[in-house]
C-alpha cells in the first residue's frame, strides 16, 4: 500500500521537479501542495479537537456517576457522542493519514529513481552491478541514492541508455546535498543542519500543543469547584476526577512526543530530502495551527 502511494506521489514530485529542476525546491512545493490538499481535513480535525475538549467535562461526570457500572457508563458515553454528533474514533483518521504519509514519503525519497523517475527495476539492478564491478560501495538500504551520486560513471558505461539522463537529479539545495545520509556522513557538519532545524520546529510545535492543552485544562479547573463548600451553584467535581484530568493531560503530552521522536530517528538514517520534507511540513503545520486556532471558534 505504501509503495502505491509513493508511486502516486512520485508523479507529482516529478512534475514539480520538471518545472524547477531542483530536488529541494520540488520537495518544498510538493509539501505545500500536500498540505493544501489535506487542509479540509485539518479544519475538520481542529473543530473536532475543540468540540472534544468541550465534551471532556460531560464525560468525566458520566465516568464518576457510573464508575461502578461499566455497562451503563459505556452506554451513556455512546449516547453522549450520538447527541453531540461525534465519533469516539474521530481522531484515528488523522493518525492513520500521518502514518501513511510518513512511510509513503520515506519510500519515495529512499527510491526516487523507482517512484519519481519511473526507471525499470532491471535497469536499476544493472546500474548496481556496474557500480559494484567498479569497486563502488552500494548501500543495501539506499542503492538508488548511490546510483544518483555516481551518475557520471554510469553515463560513461551506458552511452546508449535512454534512462541514463534521469539519474542526474539536481540534489544540491542551498549548498546542501539532499542525497546525503547523516549516519553515513557524520564528519560533515552540513548534514545536521536540516535535522536540527526539524528538531527545533518539532519542539515549537509540541510546546504550542501542550500550551493550548494546559490553558484549556486550567480554564476547566477554574470553572469547577474541586471540593464541596455549599456556597455556589456550580457543578461539583470530586478530587479524584481532577486527578484524572491531570493524568489525561500527562498522557497527551507523552503521546505528542512519539511521532517527532520517531521522525527524528528516521531523519538521521535517511537522505536529507526526507528531513527537508518534514521540516517544511512542520513549519506549515505551525502556521496552520495558529491561523485555524484564531479562525475556528467552535
Amino acid at each position: 500500500m505504501f509503495e502505491f502511494f509513493a508511486n502516486l506521489f512520485g508523479y507529482l514530485l516529478q512534475f514539480l521537479y520538471g518545472l524547477v529542476n531542483n530536488y529541494g525546491i520540488a520537495i518544498i512545493l510538493f509539501t505545500v501542495i500536500i498540505k493544501l490538499i489535506l487542509l479540509p481535513l485539518s479544519i475538520k480535525q481542529q473543530k473536532t479537537v475543540k468540540k472534544s475538549s468541550e465534551l471532556q467535562e460531560k464525560m468525566k461526570v458520566i465516568q464518576f456517576k457510573y464508575k461502578n457500572d461499566p455497562e451503563k457508563m459505556n452506554q451513556a458515553m455512546m449516547d453522549l457522542y450520538k447527541t453531540e454528533n461525534m465519533s469516539p474514533f474521530s481522531g484515528c483518521l488523522t493518525a492513520i493519514i500521518q502514518l501513511l504519509l510518513l512511510l509513503s514519503i520515506f519510500y519515495l525519497v529512499r527510491s526516487p529513481l523507482t517512484f519519481m523517475e519511473k526507471i525499470p527495476q532491471d535497469n536499476i539492478n544493472n546500474y548496481i552491478t556496474q557500480l559494484q564491478e567498479n569497486g563502488k560501495a552500494v548501500s543495501q538500504v539506499y542503492p538508488e541514492i548511490d546510483i544518483i551520486r555516481e551518475h557520471e560513471l554510469l553515463k560513461e558505461k551506458n552511452p546508449d541508455d535512454q534512462n541514463i539522463e534521469k539519474l542526474n537529479i539536481q540534489m544540491n539545495f542551498l549548498g546542501l546535498d539532499l542525497s546525503k545520509i547523516p549516519q553515513q556522513n557524520m564528519t560533515d557538519y552540513t548534514v545536521y543542519i536540516i535535522p536540527v532545524l526539524y528538531i527545533i520546529s518539532s519542539f515549537i510545535s509540541i510546546r504550542m500543543t501542550t500550551a493550548m492543552q494546559e490553558k484549556k485544562s486550567k480554564q476547566q479547573k477554574e470553572e469547577k469547584e474541586i471540593r464541596i463548600d455549599g456556597t455556589t451553584g456550580k457543578e461539583l467535581v470530586p478530587q479524584e476526577e481532577n486527578n484524572e484530568m491531570d493524568a489525561v493531560m500527562q498522557t497527551n503530552k507523552m503521546m505528542s512526543w512519539m511521532m517527532p521522536i520517531m521522525s527524528i530517528s528516521i531523519a538521521f538514517i535517511a537522505p536529507l530530502g526526507l528531513a527537508l520534507y518534514w521540516l517544511i511540513s512542520n513549519i506549515l503545520m505551525i502556521a496552520e495551527r495558529l491561523i485555524l486556532n484564531k479562525v475556528i471558534k467552535t
